[in-house]
């Protein structure tokens, strides 16, 4: 085959390319069928645009060039946005995605990539599942181990809660002055619909092989035996969080730290005051402490991505946390059947 040709042949084979084809023919089949007219009848037209589900990245910003060698390091900048969950989370236009195997194909990445000298980790979440949170945390702890590339944390609108257990495992960790953080703790929400059930004359009647199988049920009052075996579960949680606290932010004194740890939550420029994160800052801040970290003078700052996602800059695709995610975010936890139990921040908590 002549070698145009094949560069020809070569250039419809980008995943853009052929999606682009995909959609094309899927239109034209649907055009030749209302052409048929009743012909058509019965007949179904099915548009199945399989995902495209690798990781691409994007230079979003850069320095100056400075010869090829130092042009070719690069920092990836890996987001971490929304629910913290070991579950697929809907996508805004359609699909799903982990955030614990997004985080850890991101980290794989940037592992294998000779190039990348070092990431810097935006977290923008109020946090999330418990052991999520811990999971991700030592996916990012096992990858520094591993490949001593260093990790700067930069905080976005919110990182509390899991949140901030999750940046506990950067070398530096950056806020912007606006950033909420803390709310290091945990919850577990229960409801209980037992009185209301009873008023229309419904009643629960679990028959279980123990008295404390029902621990937690919406449909029965709880007993104080049952609040104390979960208040138990919350302590010993809690009391790992707080060795994670104490372990990554050792000059924390006493003081501050029962202070800290009491669940509130603080602005970026507080926790920099009170030493839970090391200074303020914002997103070409964190790039300039990875690279001197890195060793580099100069570099590119690379994003993470899916195919077909628009990237037109570093805060491209970022998911902000607003209030109505937060309260959609609180319905699981709050409206089943079973408590889950959570490192998030849930100022909606009823």
């Amino acid at each position: 085959m002549p070698r145009g040709q094949r560069r020809r042949m070569s250039s419809i084979s980008t995943p853009r390319m052929q999606q682009t084809l995909a959609f094309a023919w899927a239109v034209l089949a649907g055009v030749l069928c209302l052409g048929q007219g009743v012909g058509c009848q019965g007949s179904r037209l099915i548009f199945d645009f399989a995902p495209d589900d690798r990781l691409e990245e994007t230079v979003v910003l850069a320095d100056q060039p400075a010869g090829f060698m130092r042009q070719r390091r690069k920092v990836a900048l890996i987001d971490v946005s929304g629910l913290i969950a070991d579950a697929s989370v809907p996508a805004v236009l359609g699909g799903d995605e982990n955030p614990v195997s997004l985080l850890a194909e991101s980290l794989r990445h940037a592992a294998s990539d000779h190039d990348v000298r070092a990431v810097v980790v935006r977290v923008n979440s109020p946090g999330g599942g418990v052991t999520a949170s811990d999971v991700m945390y030592r996916e990012l702890m096992h990858f520094k181990e591993r490949t001593k590339k260093p990790v700067v944390v930069l905080m976005g609108d919110v990182a509390a809660s899991g949140g901030f257990y999750l940046a506990c495992a950067g070398d530096e960790v950056i806020a912007h002055p606006t950033t909420i953080t803390g709310s290091i703790g945990v919850i577990v929400q229960t409801m209980n619909f037992s009185e209301g059930l009873r008023r229309i004359g419904i009643h629960a009647n679990a028959i279980t092989s123990g008295p404390n199988k029902t621990m937690g049920s919406p449909l029965q009052p709880m007993s104080p035996e049952h609040r104390a075996l979960l208040q138990g579960i919350v302590d010993e949680l809690y009391a790992g969080f707080i060795t994670i606290v104490e372990t990554r932010r050792p000059d924390l004194d006493d003081e501050t730290l029962a202070t800290v740890t009491d669940g509130r939550v603080v602005t970026g420029a507080h926790a920099a005051e009170l030493g839970l994160v090391d200074r303020t800052g914002d997103l070409r801040d964190a790039f300039a402490a990875a690279k001197t970290r890195a060793g580099l003078e100069r570099a590119r700052l690379i994003k993470y991505h899916r195919p077909m996602d628009y990237v037109g800059s570093a805060y491209a695709t970022s998911a902000a946390v607003s209030p109505r995610a937060l309260l959609e975010v609180n319905l699981p936890p709050t409206l089943t059947t079973q408590p889950a139990f959570m490192y998030l921040w849930e100022p909606t908590a009823w």
